[in-house]
């Protein structure tokens, strides 16, 4: 066993070079910079106080560091998550409650058990099934939920906590007239800085900037006599161990939105790390190496006061643009945390809501996605109306059921789609012995006495009836001129038991109509699996072919033969095995 498989850490260290380290040492600073006002602001989104966003990005961030493959991705708290957390848990405490705070620290703990367990049962193929459009709709629906969440704090004026689009709008429109107009110059001031901060160079800390801007404005013009709410005294020094205070009804309640939690940081961390992984060759991110390492971050987290944590979208740019190697960076950026927690946070007394407000906006703001939407309302109107479902959805139903529904429709075209998979009848390019699907390709020689039929799927239980269903309306259509039938099964990489037993009733019943059936492009294993039901013997072994041609030319043989009354040599020529 190689330890060095699942500690990639080890890989890296010992040819860790001086060189490497000012790459690292630019990252790890620019993104420690970033995850300060994020970790805090991601905090109070999730229904924390700050403090708790801080730990997010300690322990966690170096777990990952050690057992994560991709050398740029950088964890800790990211908006989805923090609503997720929000929404997961708001129902069964109060927040900023003990039991909300235990509740938390339990998410994040289950969360990295379901985490760790998928990566060392190599289960990470299970986030295949949330499609890109699902993804999609729900990444832009909660973008939404989240951007009009901050309302009450950009705005500040009392808002319910809710995850439901409808009852936010519907309170901030109720509550308008009482905005404090100076929070809402705050945080607009804060929203335009970090702007403008991102058009100059995206690797500047511009939430960094409006955190320590904001804070002199309100300790330099005593805004918090005018009703500016501000984050106030926040503890320092390192967490310390503690296990999660809840109940084994607790523990059950928190299973729902663990899993969901549990799938979309995944999901968010992978596909990050490998489009920043696309522009590097010296390493290779492991799907299921990746859950091992989230799930440690989360256990980490849930072990050390921090809610759920993964990989994070613009820090993870910012760590490739800023030149980050291997994963010393992380290791940097949370030693500046761990400094910052130490020695820093009384300077974060007079930090605004209003601030910690932009920082959530500027971030969800390029989370929502316009142009996809658009793209397959041209190219796929089967995706474009998932997207829309599962966008819908989850603006009034909620984001944990918006994401089961977009789960469940995921499910629903992998199984209609598998179930009617694409068929094709060939015909033969003139003066070729290539043959193409009629539909698709004109001027193609199709005879009268041939069915040349390919099933381009696996064939199993799912689509067999589809497959005879076909079948037989092709041959209808063909009429009493059909004398033989070849399917081209060379897209069909599995068969079972359910398509043995359907593939001897197709034989049956159109030998018994007199048809000659020949088999071209049979693939070994599928041979096999034919062999072991006695399907071949029954077929007969010449009537598999290596091409189409020669399956036709062995056909019209036959044919010729059946007319001229040569009973003696109707049996097909025998042909080399696939």
């Amino acid at each position: 066993m190689n330890i060095k498989q699942f500690i990639p850490a080890l890989e890296w260290l010992p040819k860790y070079t001086k060189k490497q380290f000012s790459g690292d040492l630019s990252a790890g600073l620019t993104v420690g910079v970033m995850l300060i006002p994020q970790g805090m602001a991601y905090s109070m989104l999730a229904g924390l106080d700050p403090i708790y966003g801080l730990y997010a990005v300690t322990l966690p961030l170096m777990a990952y560091a050690f057992l994560g493959t991709s050398r740029q991705l950088a964890v800790g708290p990211v908006a989805m998550v923090a609503l997720l957390t929000a929404s997961g848990i708001g129902g069964l405490a109060e927040a900023g409650s003990g039991q909300y705070v235990q509740l938390a620290f339990g998410l994040a703990l289950l969360a990295g058990v379901i985490q760790l367990l998928l990566g060392v049962f190599r289960l990470g193929f299970l986030v295949n099934f949330l499609s890109h459009p699902v993804i999609s709709g729900f990444t832009s629906a909660a973008a939404l939920i989240i951007g009009l969440s901050q309302l009450k704090h950009l705005l500040g004026i009392s808002i319910p906590n809710s995850e439901h689009i409808h009852e936010i709008v519907l309170a901030a429109a109720q509550n308008i007239r009482d905005t404090n107009p100076y929070t809402l110059a705050l945080g607009l001031g804060g929203i335009a800085l970090i702007l403008a901060v991102k058009r100059i160079h995206r690797a500047i800390p511009g939430s960094l900037l409006a955190v320590l801007a904001g804070i002199l404005i309100v300790w330099g013009f005593g805004l918090t006599g005018q009703g500016v709410k501000i984050v106030g005294s926040v503890p320092s020094g390192l967490p310390s161990f503690v296990a999660p205070q809840l109940g084994l009804p607790d523990w059950q309640a928190l299973i729902p939105v663990a899993l969901t939690i549990s799938l979309v940081g995944v999901m968010e961390s992978i596909a990050v790390a490998k489009a920043i992984q696309a522009r590097h060759r010296d390493y290779k991110v492991d799907a299921n190496q990746e859950l091992i390492a989230l799930g440690a971050a989360n256990l980490f987290a849930g072990f050390f006061k921090a809610f759920p944590v993964t990989g994070g979208f613009s820090r993870t740019a910012v760590n490739d643009q800023a030149g980050a190697k291997p994963g010393m960076a992380s290791f940097i950026s949370a030693t500046l945390i761990v400094l910052t927690l130490l020695f820093l946070t009384p300077l974060f007394y007079y930090l605004s809501n209003a601030i910690l407000a932009s920082v959530i906006l500027v971030a969800v703001l390029g989370l929502i996605d316009v142009k996809e939407p658009m793209h397959l309302w041209k190219s796929n109107k089967t995706d474009f109306y998932m997207l829309m479902v599962t966008f819908v959805a989850t603006l009034l139903v909620g984001i944990e059921k918006g994401i089961g529904l977009g789960v469940i429709l995921s499910l629903v075209m992998v199984i209609y789609r598998t179930t009617k998979p694409h068929i094709a009848v060939l015909g033969q390019v003139p003066g070729t012995r290539t043959y193409r699907n009629l539909a698709r390709f004109d001027h193609l020689i199709e005879k009268e006495h041939l069915l040349i039929y390919r099933f381009d799927a696996d064939l199993y239980f799912a689509n067999v009836s589809y497959f005879k269903d076909s079948l037989e309306e092709l041959v209808q259509q063909k009429g009493a001129a059909l004398k033989a039938i070849i399917i081209n099964a060379e897209s069909v990489n599995n068969l079972d038991s359910s398509a043995i037993h359907a593939l001897e009733e197709v034989i049956d019943e159109n030998r018994k109509r007199g048809f000659e059936i020949a088999f071209t492009g049979v693939k070994g294993p599928i041979r096999d699996a034919m062999k072991k039901a006695h399907l071949i013997d029954k077929i007969g072994d010449n009537r598999f072919f290596l091409t189409i041609q020669d399956a036709v030319d062995a056909c019209d043989a036959h044919c010729q033969r059946a007319e001229a009354g040569d009973y003696e040599h109707q049996d097909l020529a025998v042909q080399t095995n696939v």
